[in-house]
């Protein structure tokens, strides 16, 4: 049975994974053909509550959009002065006041704290939906890049994939170390020394700190952004440092091969990690991932929602 909740890739089968991958190629599918411009009816009569304890637009404005494509209704919650966060009310009182208030079938919560998610789905009768923890996953980041590389591709297994940047503070690394993994792709880590995590072998990929070395045998390349708010006392390399052992730009991808892609999830710091004319080059998926990101939440609602109808199994 599957479960209500969808917390991280780190337990799921890639088999789970490749199954939640089809669902959303079929709803992509339907939704392109015009078969009906009212969307999906999967979540038809359930509510999902978004609940933001960071900042957000891809994210936020993508699992908005799911949730309208497969009929849901939306509640939107920020944390903020405007609610009694600022008194000091906890998320799990926060979550239980909106369940009864609403009726709310499914959060979906992005938070600061790693395993907020976890906490909150083990204590409420919803699916609870992780839009991204800490530094810990971000589930959904990582299941519509594999997405966009096996519509790329046609297949996840056997594709050499290199995961570029701030490694050590990154969740969007973990889960698409650990769901790329699961799936049959052979994943890189490659960042300075300094932003690696000294957990990053038990990732199931492969480490390097010299991106020259590895890229001319990526297939992709997936460049992480610099997370200047999580960086604390050690900051690691400067802009300028950094960007030149590190920055993808036209002279390094002369470097990849022919085919290689890039992907990014945003928000890009043009000129740093990668330069503008990367960005926007016909080899940059970058717009397409945004695109393929309400796909990819639709799927992951309609499981939560089926498994709520079969039991809520955990």
């Amino acid at each position: 049975m599957a479960s209500k909740d969808l917390l991280g890739l780190s337990g799921l089968s890639g088999a789970e994974i490749i199954s939640i991958l089809d669902e959303a190629a079929d709803m992509k599918s339907l939704l392109g053909s015009g078969r009906d411009e009212r969307g999906l009816d999967d979540l038809a009569g359930r509510t999902v509550c978004l609940m933001f304890f960071e900042p957000s637009t891809r994210t936020a404005q993508a699992f908005a959009a799911a949730a309208r494509a497969v009929s849901a209704g939306v509640i939107a919650f920020s944390a903020g002065a405007a609610s009694s966060t600022s008194k000091g009310e906890t998320l799990l009182d926060t979550a239980r006041n909106i369940e009864e208030i609403a009726g709310v079938d499914v959060f979906v919560v992005r938070h600061s704290s790693s395993g907020a998610p976890h906490r909150l789905a083990a204590l409420v009768r919803a699916g609870v939906v992780n839009a991204g923890d800490g530094w810990h996953e971000h589930p959904t980041q990582a299941l519509l890049d594999m997405f966009t590389l096996r519509e790329h591709f046609g297949r996840l297994d056997g594709l050499d994939v290199g995961i570029v940047g701030d490694i050590l503070h990154s969740r969007v690394a973990r889960s698409n170390a650990w769901g790329l993994a699961a799936c049959g792709a052979n994943v890189t880590l490659v960042a300075p020394p300094a932003w690696m995590p000294e957990e990053a072998g038990a990732l199931g990929a492969a480490v390097s700190h010299d991106f020259d070395e590895v890229l001319p045998r990526l297939d992709a390349v997936m460049v992480l952004r610099i997370q200047k708010e999580r960086l604390g006392s050690d900051p690691g390399p400067k802009g300028a440092e950094y960007a030149a052992a590190y920055g993808l730009t036209p002279r390094r991808m002369e470097r990849a091969k022919d085919t290689c892609v890039v992907l990014h999830p945003g928000p890009v710091n043009r000129g740093v990690e990668m330069t503008g004319d990367v960005a926007d080059c016909d080899r940059s998926l970058i717009l397409r991932q945004a695109a393929n990101g309400v796909f990819v939440r639709m799927a992951v609602l309609a499981r939560s929602a089926r498994a709520l109808e079969d039991g809520g199994a955990r």
